[in-house]
């Protein structure tokens, strides 16, 4: 990890690095995802076929496209079950969260006859895509399907690469049958994306697409937006670690490290005040480094997007933070609680030195699926609401309406609209 002071230029040439992972910056692709989608329109299941069997090598149709009750039950056999009894823990954790979310609607009446509200409704349908390449991710299966199932969303359709044999991975198809998912079928890459926002012979059109995904995912997901609603597109994952003299070094260099395993683009960057901290963690970022399993994967993205940044005092360093907008921030400081108050700009925090951003990612309950490249500065978090729609209600009784007639009016003949003029007028001519 490079350790530079924070300063003016410091601050802007790690903004521009952290920039260039973003999806956006990779429109080369879009073309060849553009052809894959119109495709999938086009052709269908055809389509959706004959790129499965160019890109995962297995031969899907009519028949085997969709996960059975019998893949389930045999993905159920091959489960350890100390794995499923944590899956089970986790999903309550994250259920008991995301009930808390629930929005209820309202009413609002007066003497006059007025009646305002709003009506909350969940969306009809909603697809989730699960990555299938490098690994498999169990955990995010119950982050995305679960606030969907909360939300009381009746058709949730997920989609998943399988093996060159027509299989899927065993623990994620367990994850999502404990999460309440309806339909699972064999797709991945650009092509699910197709499916689920255009439908096909096999696969029904959904509302909406939420999950994490390559670059072809993501770029396809921001082509479908308006065809379908999207959560957002995600970019790789990243770890802040705001921190003072008093935190751990060993703790912090670990925390640095969980996120940076994640691929090759992944950021993990500390800010803090003290020198003698910044060099401890180096040291043990070192250390750990040569004993982790994904020790490959972790230098590239440490050299890449590591860095150690000294401010000169906690004003400046979270002003750092918030400019940075980190998908997750861990604030290991004297008083965690009382920085926390400064900081603007988050997609989740982590308070304390034993609030390791792992315990976020698997089982405290709050959604793991988080705002990336700067976009929690006005994203948030996977969460019922992205499941839900409101409805405004209005009901005016004659005399209500009377009273305001002339003001409603007078406003629309001064935008040259006089239908809607008359619209009001005729009620009592």
């Amino acid at each position: 990890m490079r350790t530079v002071s924070l300063n003016k230029d410091s601050k802007k040439d790690l903004l521009e690095n952290l920039l260039k992972r973003s999806p956006n910056n990779y429109e080369e692709y879009a073309d060849k995802v553009a052809v894959i989608l119109n495709d999938v329109k086009t052709r269908g299941d055809e389509a959706l076929f004959e790129y499965t069997k160019k890109f995962d090598k297995a031969d899907l149709n009519a028949d085997n496209i969709k996960v059975t009750k019998e893949e389930i039950e045999a993905a159920y056999a091959k489960m350890d079950e100390k794995l499923l009894g944590v899956i089970r823990k986790a999903k309550e954790n994250i259920w008991n969260f995301h009930v808390k979310q629930r929005q209820s609607g309202w009413f609002d009446t007066d003497a006059s006859g007025t009646i305002l509200g709003q009506r909350v409704t969940p969306i009809q349908s909603c697809g989730v895509y699960v990555p299938g390449g490098k690994a498999a991710y169990p955990s995010s299966v119950l982050m995305n399907i679960i606030p969907a199932k909360v939300a009381g969303v009746e058709r949730i359709v997920m989609t998943t690469p399988c093996n060159s044999e027509g299989e899927v991975y065993y623990n994620t198809l367990v994850a999502a049958n404990e999460a309440g998912v309806t339909e699972i079928y064999k797709l991945g890459g650009a092509q699910a994306i197709g499916a689920l926002a255009y439908g096909t012979e096999s696969v029904k059109k959904v509302d909406k697409i939420v999950g994490p995904g390559n670059i072809y995912v993501a770029l396809a997901k921001k082509a479908v937006y308006g065809h379908v609603s999207i959560d957002s597109i995600a970019g790789p994952s990243e770890i802040l670690v705001l921190a003072d003299e008093t935190a751990n070094p060993r703790f912090v260099a670990a925390d640095l490290l969980s996120q940076a395993e994640h691929d090759e683009m992944a950021s993990a960057i500390l800010i803090t005040t003290s020198r003698e901290l910044a060099d401890k963690v180096s040291v043990e970022v070192e250390k750990f480094t040569k004993e982790l399993s994904r020790k490959d994967i972790i230098e590239k993205s440490l050299e890449n997007y590591g860095y150690i940044l000294i401010a000169e005092n906690m004003d400046d360093a979270v002003d750092a933070v918030n400019e940075i907008a980190s998908e997750h921030l861990e604030i290991v400081t004297a008083n965690p609680f009382e920085t926390m108050t400064k900081v603007k700009n988050a997609g989740a925090i982590f308070l304390g030195e034993y609030s390791s951003e792992p315990l976020g990612d698997y089982f405290a309950g709050p959604n793991h699926v988080l705002p990336t490249n700067g976009t929690a500065k006005f994203f948030s978090p996977l969460s019922v609401d992205d499941f839900i729609k409101k409805s405004s209600i209005i009901s005016f009784s004659r005399e209500a309406l009377s009273a305001i007639s002339d003001d409603i009016q007078t406003f629309a003949r001064s935008e040259g609209l006089t239908a809607h003029a008359n619209s009001i007028a005729v009620r009592f001519n």
